[in-house]
């Protein structure tokens, strides 16, 4: 009798014993998990914390940088106008409140300017003279309404097919582009910003942007240390048209002279000056656009070889531009992207051929 029990009992207690063992194994199996997951899930979220820190700490000294800088800065929407730069146009106006100078050869070996203006009061700017098509590349990339008084047929088209946000002086009364008797036709033609903002307004353009600047400005004052002597700078654009900045040590700025000549302002009287250089080398060609004036062309996307020029100092760098539409970037030799003085520049952008001195 004993003995039958003891035999039954076992074989009702082997699977029982079998039962708890399944779920003890299971039991430590699913702790396991559930500690790696705790442990994973709060690595995980520590370092996503500092990532968070990181990156709120890098974009508020991005915005605590921009705030510093005074050369380009607020909501307004740049304005560029296309300047004259023919020896009859001279002395041009409001130059010096541009935080941006673009000058680029054009047709019969002279040179044409485009000025930019951001958040300033300008009375008078010009002459403004008719658009050329490679300036609209660095108008767009400044988000830039772009001003001008007539253009060429290359540039009436490009105006067009990019979507240009362009306000041409033809077709506009004399409250916003008008001619003074001081100067001759074609280069007496003057503007303002206000008249240019008025005309955007009535044509429904947007005039605020929150656009980056496409130079990279800081507020440290940059010295390039490293840098060659760059205290006079010439830069011939062709027989015509030679370009010199001579380095004003004590105002840490340049004074610009053409043709041998003081460059100052119309109204005012003042030397044209700025506080950073950049010169681009680019080939230029002649344009077939069906007439025989000479118009040139930009061969201007691409890597080009310049330089970056500030306080007495030139570096050497590289300007990319990928697209018409996209900012063209400045690197050193490092490939890193420079830092700009805050200040205004004027970019020459001169034929890949010119025999440009430093010293």
């Amino acid at each position: 009798m004993n003995s039958d029990y003891k035999k039954e009992h076992k074989k009702k207690s082997k699977p029982i014993i079998i039962i708890i063992l399944i779920i003890l194994v299971l039991a430590i199996i699913l702790g396991i998990e559930i500690g790696l997951d705790k442990f994973k899930n709060g690595k995980t979220r520590e370092s996503t914390i500092g990532e968070e820190n990181v990156e709120n700490t890098t974009a508020n000294s991005t915005n605590d940088e921009k705030e510093k800088i005074k050369i380009f800065n607020g909501t307004d929407r740049p304005i560029a106008v296309m300047i004259d730069n023919h020896k009859g146009a001279w002395p041009q106006a409001g130059l010096n409140s541009a935080y941006l100078v673009y000058e680029i050869i054009v047709e019969g070996g002279e040179t044409r300017l485009m000025a930019l203006f951001k958040g300033v009061d300008v009375e008078k700017i010009g002459p403004v003279r008719s658009s050329r098509h490679y300036f609209l590349d660095y108008a767009i990339e400044n988000d830039a309404i772009y001003a001008h008084y007539g253009w060429s047929p290359k540039a009436k088209s490009d105006i067009s097919t990019l979507g240009v946000n362009n306000l041409n002086g033809i077709f506009f009364d004399s409250s916003i582009f008008w001619r003074i008797s001081a100067k001759k036709a074609p280069h007496n033609v003057l503007t303002s910003t206000k008249s240019l903002l008025k005309a955007a307004k009535n044509k429904g353009y947007r005039t605020t942007s929150n656009d980056t600047s496409v130079l990279n400005y800081t507020s440290e004052e940059v010295n390039l240390e490293n840098g060659i002597l760059a205290t006079d700078i010439t830069i011939p654009y062709s027989y015509l048209q030679t370009v010199t900045y001579k380095y004003d040590k004590e105002k840490n700025r340049y004074t610009r002279y053409a043709r041998g000549v003081l460059q100052k302002d119309y109204i005012t009287g003042e030397s044209f000056t700025t506080k950073n250089i950049i010169i681009e080398f680019v080939e230029n060609s002649t344009l077939n656009d069906g007439t025989t004036k000479d118009r040139q062309t930009l061969s201007n996307i691409g890597t080009f070889d310049g330089y970056y020029i500030t306080n007495g100092r030139a570096i050497k760098i590289q300007c990319i531009k990928n697209s018409r539409r996209d900012k063209t970037i400045y690197k050193d030799e490092n490939g890193n992207r420079i830092k700009v003085n805050d200040g205004n520049t004027w970019i020459n952008i001169c034929p890949k051929d010119a025999n440009v001195n430093i010293k």
